[in-house]
């Protein structure tokens, strides 16, 4: 006899009446397996992308460390594809520690640059992240003022007074911190005079198209207004064509990121140097 069917005539799978829920759950559950077990075989890196001086791009201000796993058939998976997933389980505090520990390694290796890393406010409190923070910071004296802690701009509203305590702690021994994705949430301007944040990176959403986007010129000199008038350095996401470049230099935009200037990779420019100066 066949099961009975749900109100909306539609079988039910495995407690789900409605089938998209059931695979949404499903894809859920696939990721974070995926996850665990790269995380289980130490199947992590950083993709490095270069974050450019807008009037003169030849100029690299810092590169940004993006957390990458590979799955079990070798693919390399980014973020945005498992962090939603897990940010707010145990497993995204493990994935902040890992970042954060792969992009302090690289910095010790690599004295020549700057690098930021990503990290939930989740994670601040955590104290097997802030082990590993501060470890980092005692094995050179120079990697806290090469160091720059990206929050975003939704993860630092769950919690402004630890996020405001925290980073009165470490800008104290030269960590910088940027505020990622400004303007995709709702930020308020009192958090943003109380938080001092050093970088203000605009969301990539006002980026796209800027040259023919009235709309968007508007918001995105607001924006970019905004971060200069509280002092920080304003970095535009997202920048894909000469024109959309051309229209954050006329605006005064500080820096710029995107795959017109860079696309993250796992292979940097400085590892190859690296190698050739050994075998030379």
């Amino acid at each position: 006899m066949s099961p009975p069917a749900s109100k909306n005539n539609l079988p039910t799978l495995e407690g789900h009446a409605n089938p998209l829920a059931y695979a949404v759950n499903e894809r859920d559950r696939s990721t974070v397996d995926m996850v665990r077990v790269a995380l289980e075989h130490k199947q992590a890196m950083l993709a490095f992308q270069p974050i450019v001086v807008a009037q003169d791009p030849s100029r690299v201000a810092f590169y940004e460390g993006l957390i990458r796993i590979r799955d079990g058939t070798g693919r390399v998976i980014p973020a945005q594809n498992f962090i939603p997933v897990v940010e707010n389980t145990d497993m995204g505090r493990r994935i902040d520690c890992l970042a954060l520990e792969l992009g302090l390694a690289e910095l010790l290796v690599e004295p020549s640059i700057r690098l930021s890393i990503n990290v939930s406010a989740l994670s601040i409190g955590h104290r097997g992240w802030l082990a590993i923070l501060d470890r980092g910071l005692a094995s050179d004296t120079t990697i806290a003022e090469r160091l720059i802690l990206e929050i975003t701009e939704s993860s630092a509203i769950t919690s402004p007074r630890a996020v405001m305590e925290f980073m009165t702690r470490f800008q104290e021994r030269g960590v910088s911190f940027a505020l990622d994705d400004f303007g995709a949430g709702f930020t308020s301007f009192r958090y943003l005079r109380d938080l001092f944040f050093d970088v203000l990176k605009i969301d990539g959403q006002f980026v796209k198209n800027i040259h023919k986007d009235l709309d968007n010129q508007v918001l995105l000199s607001a924006l970019a207004s905004i971060g200069k008038h509280f002092e920080m350095v304003t970095v535009a996401e997202a920048v894909e064509t000469q024109q959309e470049a051309a229209f954050l230099q006329s605006i005064g935009i500080d820096c710029m990121q995107g795959f017109c200037y860079g696309a993250p990779t796992i292979n940097p420019a400085w590892r190859s140097q690296t190698r050739k100066a050994g075998t030379g």
